[in-house]
């Protein structure tokens, strides 16, 4: 069995830096904490994948709110993949619903294909999808190779049983990565209850919106 792996949610280059120094497997880089994270800048973006030899998957979300994306924020979208391409990050993160909460599978596969040979996964946007198991089915058409998920609750312990339900029929199609309010505290019991291979945390344990090296061990540790 292969080790488990985490990624950590990384709202500045600081969080990116501690992240793999205190054995984060990937990190996911973002802007603006408040809204769950958005598209970061350029130059962090270069600054952290000249700073880390880890993964480094990109958020590619023009802003906060909703899912259901304009054609000039969908063109956006498509610009901020081509440049992050040419600094050679590891993977890109988004997901583009339509407004009956379905999964836009058009504009996701060409983002998807327009990524490409770089890996994709589909953000949280899965937690407030009408259909989990079309949806799931939808996304891996689409070619993502990761759901980031709570289980649509408000966190990963509440929504432990659709995790686990989830992992089951993606049935290795696909990681399934629970994440929402991961921490080192509860990070055993979903790796128990979900079977699940990649976890996600962001490791902030206080007011800050840095990573805490502590909690990143220990998050690790937990994983053993």
């Amino acid at each position: 069995m292969k080790n488990k792996q985490l990624e950590i949610a990384c709202f500045n280059l600081e969080s990116a830096i501690i992240a793999q120094q205190n054995g984060a497997d990937r990190v996911e880089l973002c802007a603006d904490i408040r809204s769950g994270g958005t598209t970061p800048d350029f130059e962090i973006v270069k600054a952290a994948r000249a700073a880390l030899t880890i993964d480094l998957y990109v958020m590619i979300r023009p802003r906060g709110g909703d899912f259901v994306y304009t054609e000039a924020e969908f063109q956006h979208m498509k610009k901020a993949i081509e440049s992050f391409k040419k600094i050679k990050v590891d993977g890109f993160v988004f997901g583009i619903l339509k407004e009956d909460g379905s999964v836009n599978t058009e504009q996701n596969s060409a983002l998807v294909a327009l990524a490409q040979p770089y890996s994709c996964t589909f953000h949280r946007a899965f937690d407030v999808v009408k259909n989990k198991d079309e949806s799931l089915e939808a996304i891996i058409a689409c070619g993502f190779t990761t759901i980031l998920t709570s289980g649509q609750q408000k966190d990963v312990v509440e929504g432990i049983a659709v995790l686990s339900e989830l992992v089951q029929k993606a049935n290795s199609r696909i990681v399934v990565m629970p994440g929402g309010g991961l921490r080192s505290t509860n990070i055993a019991l979903l790796k128990e209850k979900t079977g699940a291979y990649f976890y996600h945390s962001s490791a902030i344990i206080d007011q800050s919106e840095t990573a805490n090296g502590t909690e990143i061990r220990a998050l690790k540790m937990n994983l053993v």
